[in-house]
């Protein structure tokens, strides 16, 4: 397959990429500032120019509270970028999978959401990603959403990098416990998500880890797993408050019978761990 990663500097997009290689594709990639894919026909000449079979697109506007002081500028990369790209990459025959997230829901749930559930975003980031999702489906090319949540891996600002730092400087943080979701490792969902590129399985996807923790749990269990001895004192959200709201609930389940699942939230530490101190 001769496949194209937008996003290729990004935490999970060099990830793709590796993971494309491995499984001997021909891979193409690109990232600010070799293309603006918010310039139209910047991205159908470099579409055109390279005739790819599939477009992962992992491209993002990912800063939160910057969406919240910005909506216009994450509105032209989360969602006009990824109508582009989509178009570009339909004129071509390519299949396209776009990347999305657990902050197109509203957070108030209480069972997994699953991916027929309805969207209602709370903030500008969701909003900006739910906007991009509909115009990659609207464009009418084959192409797939996947929705992830709690992301973490080597190569990008992550929270199992952030505890392991402070656990290094004190003996104890406060850790929100009442944000509840999947951890996912980049290393189990770069593999799936360019399975769905080789399958052209269309449609939504959600593509977390199993299960479901707090952020506090998290650093708990990171914190044992790295043998730190930091404790963790567990706090509520309006002890930090931010400048956009975040989901209370962001636990992801899939209902698909073609899903394709991924291992325990803990599976997903404890080997991203190791890979971390091997390398």
């Amino acid at each position: 397959m001769r496949l194209l990663v937008t996003g290729a500097k990004g935490m999970l997009g060099h990830r793709v990429a590796a993971q494309a290689r491995e499984r001997d594709h021909e891979v193409y990639v690109t990232d600010l500032p070799d293309l603006d894919l918010t310039d139209a026909q910047a991205v159908f000449d470099h579409v055109g120019d390279l005739q790819p079979n599939a477009v992962i697109h992992c491209a993002a506007y990912t800063d939160v509270d910057g969406a919240e002081a910005d909506e216009p500028l994450a509105l032209r990369v989360n969602m006009e970028a990824a109508a582009n790209v989509t178009a570009a990459a339909g004129l071509n025959g390519a299949f396209v999978v776009a990347l999305s997230t657990d902050y197109v829901f509203a957070g108030d749930g209480d069972r997994p959401y699953v991916e027929s559930d309805a969207p209602h975003p709370r903030g500008a980031y969701g909003r900006t990603k739910l906007l991009g999702e509909q115009a990659v489906l609207d464009v009418g090319t084959d192409c797939a959403i996947a929705r992830t949540a709690w992301l973490f891996g080597a190569g990008g600002k992550n929270f199992v990098d952030t505890m392991l730092s402070l656990g290094d400087q004190h003996d104890e943080v406060k850790v929100v416990s009442d944000q509840i979701g999947s951890p996912t490792w980049t290393g189990f969902l770069a593999p799936a998500v360019v399975e769905i590129a080789e399958r052209r399985l269309t449609g939504i996807h959600h593509l977390a880890g199993a299960g479901q923790c707090s952020w506090s749990e998290l650093a708990v269990e990171t914190f044992r797993l790295a043998g730190a001895e930091c404790s963790v004192a567990p706090v509520s959200t309006a002890e930090f408050p931010r400048p956009a709201p975040r989901p209370a609930w962001s636990v992801l389940g899939a209902e698909r019978d073609d899903a394709i699942l991924l291992p325990p939230w803990q599976d997903h530490v404890r080997t991203y761990l190791e890979e971390r101190n091997a390398s």
